[in-house]
């Protein structure tokens, strides 16, 4: 309610610096509160590198970041914030919030989850796997909730000696590699009532854009077919295959991806192909990514699927049942918010990286057969809506998008030229270079936050271009519905099986400085040294 009012007054031409009685800096006199806020981050440099080694070392998929979301949450409530747990029914999901009065209140998420199969231990250029098989960082989801902490607690000290009027919002998100759970925040109304957002990622550059993204958005899909078992070899004719439903539907759609747009991609895995091979399965289930570089196409795709999981269902006399695992809407980014982050931006610049820094990254990018161009030494330029759609990945960042203003922030705090998803990605993430990174991400988020909160009008401006351009032709739409839930026992199995070896080597920071020293890892450790 409090934002549709302030959204109806910045319409009718009444800024958002009128709804907020918040004191009048000068420029001048924001500029030395934003240069010191850097400091303060600048000093916070040994508390941001132990997050991110402790969440580096959790290594919990999603739905299962319980340790991560634990440890989180307890920083945060030492320093004052009041936590909401469970969020949308989902139990690691939760929101931080910490107010000093009336102003913008200015949302700061970033996801805490990690990939399969990618455990690697940290400073090595070379696949060496902390615990075989288990999960680990593959995406570098360990430091976006520690550059926002590190920012948050920055700007509330200063906030607190000034008098400054605001809120701070932190929230994870919950299960990002599933996309499976920000579209039911944004169903539940978890940002009702805030401003902006600023998101942050973990990318090999200090950047941020504005406009639509290049990539698609998703629905993520599980179809299931329930037949009759018999036995396979003594009476093969009174079964019905739902393995069989499921491979004609997989048969169906291949047939289909031929004449798809190339914009368009989908992917599949068989979750249940049933139990053994002499009895016929009663049930079997395939889970799809269905993706498009608009909202109309991904909705498309899924009624076409629908309709070839019925016809597979048809062919073999069994019953078809689907259900959603999540969504992404295509993302589109907040030109006001990106260009006054910009302008911190290039006040902070990259990180020095130093030899070790440059060694590592070098080794690894010959390692994969990448170019051995180490790290990057020149800001990305502020980048505005793609000029050429391109399919790509996707992140339900973009259903957040298109319900409040939002960017996301891309720090430096991996390699370039890796696969991504990957064992490789993981190398960097509780490295110098990962701590470097989110120090001077923390430091553009925390001037960022301090323009929005010194300067309201801002907040207006940021809706102006939300209402105006953005939506101006085209509304969210949820696609997923009031019953649909999400899928919280995804990943419970796995991390049941890892979760007891991986405790050996979580980080023990009253111990060691570094994850690196804990696991005996001399820095850089390339082939060959």
């Amino acid at each position: 309610m409090r934002k549709k009012i302030l959204l109806s007054l910045a319409l009718s031409g009444l800024l958002f610096g009128g709804a907020f009685a918040q004191k009048k800096y000068s420029q001048k006199q924001i500029d030395a509160l934003k240069s010191e806020v850097a400091q303060i981050v600048q000093n916070k440099h040994k508390q941001s590198q132990v997050m991110v080694d402790k969440i580096f070392s959790f290594a919990e998929l999603g739905f299962q970041e319980v340790e991560s979301s634990k440890y989180l949450t307890g920083i945060l409530e030492q320093n004052g914030f009041s936590i909401e747990r469970g969020i949308s029914g989902i139990p690691t999901a939760w929101v931080a919030k910490w107010s000093n009065g009336d102003g913008p209140v200015i949302a700061l998420g970033s996801d805490v989850d990690n990939i399969p199969k990618a455990s690697q231990y940290p400073g090595v250029a070379y696949h060496k796997p902390i615990v075989e098989g288990a999960p680990g960082h593959g995406e570098g989801h360990n430091a976006g909730i520690p550059l926002n902490i590190t920012a948050a607690l920055a700007v509330k000290q200063i906030m607190e000696r000034e008098n400054i009027g605001g809120t701070l919002v932190l929230w994870p998100g919950i299960a990002e590699e599933l996309v499976a759970a920000k579209a039911w925040f944004a169903r539940d109304g978890v940002f009702d009532g805030i401003d902006l957002c600023i998101f942050t990622h973990v990318g090999n550059n200090l950047g941020v854009s504005w406009g639509q993204a290049s990539g698609t958005g998703l629905i993520s899909v599980e179809y299931t077919f329930a037949g009759e078992a018999a036995h396979a070899a003594g009476a093969p004719w009174r079964g019905k295959s739902a393995a069989d439903a499921t491979e004609l539907m997989n048969i169906g759609w291949n047939y289909k991806r031929e004449h798809l747009d190339p914009l368009k991609r989908s992917h599949s895995v068989i979750t249940d192909g049933g139990d053994q091979p002499n009895v016929v399965p009663s049930q079997a289930s395939i889970w799809y990514y269905f993706r498009d570089v608009k909202y109309d196409g991904i909705m498309e795709m899924y009624a076409q699927a629908n309709d070839i999981a019925k016809g597979a269902a048809l062919m073999t006399g069994t019953t078809m049942t689907s259900k959603i695992l999540g969504t992404a809407w295509p993302r589109h980014f907040n030109k006001v918010i990106a260009e006054t982050m910009y302008s911190n931006i290039k006040k902070v610049g990259l990180p020095e990286w130093d030899e070790n820094d440059q060694t590592l990254a070098k080794a690894l990018q010959k390692e994969l057969g990448s170019k051995e161009v180490g790290l990057p030494t020149k800001l990305d330029t502020l980048d505005g809506p793609a000029l050429e759609l391109r399919s790509g990945g996707s992140d339900d960042i973009g259903d957040v998008s298109w319900v409040l203003p939002t960017v996301t922030l891309r720090f430096p705090s991996n390699i370039p030229g890796l696969p991504g998803h990957h064992w490789a990605n993981a190398i960097a993430m509780a490295t110098p270079i990962a701590h470097k990174g989110v120090t001077a991400g923390a430091k553009a988020e925390a001037m960022t936050i301090l323009d929005f909160l010194l300067k309201p009008e801002l907040v207006g401006q940021a809706w102006d271009y939300f209402k105006n351009v953005q939506t101006k032709e085209e509304t969210y739409k949820p696609m997923i519905t009031k019953e649909d839930v999400p899928p919280i026992y995804l990943n419970e199995e796995i991390m049941k099986k890892f979760r007891p070896e991986l405790e050996k080597f979580y980080f023990d920071e009253t111990k060691y400085d570094t994850y690196l020293e804990q696991l005996g890892v001399k820095y850089p450790t390339v082939k060959g040294n």
